[in-house]
């Protein structure tokens, strides 16, 4: 599904899919996707009759950071009902998220990153100011056990 292409892509036209095939309304209408990052441990071993001194270097475990949505406050419950599903331990709350960016006139997706049985790992609401202007934002960590590119 990558659509390969000289120049770099924009990255300020995205739609975001919390699992229940909706990428459409407010709902999904996000003002920022961090994408976590991905590690893979680095697991050291030397044979004691190696004839070098270095060790050699296997990849071990794959560790994951967490997406981060961060999106306006309209009045939807959405997110903090998904928190409240894994908080009761109710089967099925896990998802499967996806974050497609799209062309420069969003008629191609163009790429797609998919995180495989995820769940929320942290709500932050917004903060409120009395003197302030700026817009109220909620922010949900999402956990999940597999990335895959496409």
């Amino acid at each position: 599904m990558a659509v390969l292409r000289d120049q770099p892509y924009g990255n300020y036209n995205f739609l975001v899919d919390l699992g229940d095939g909706n990428s459409e309304g407010p709902r999904a209408g996000f003002s920022e996707v961090i994408l976590p990052e991905v590690e893979i441990e680095v697991i050291e071993y030397r044979s004691g009759n190696a004839r070098e001194s270095g060790a050699a270097k296997l990849p071990g475990r794959v560790k994951y950071g967490n997406l981060t949505l961060k999106r306006g406050v309209i009045g939807a419950l959405d997110l903090f009902q998904w928190v409240n599903q894994v908080r009761n331990g109710e089967p099925g709350a896990r998802r499967n998220v996806a974050v497609h960016l799209q062309n420069e006139d969003r008629t191609e997706v163009v790429m797609t990153w998919k995180f495989l049985r995820a769940w929320p790992a942290k709500y932050s609401g917004p903060t409120l100011a009395g003197l302030g202007n700026a817009v109220a934002i909620d922010t949900l960590q999402i956990a999940f056990e597999r990335l895959e590119i496409e």
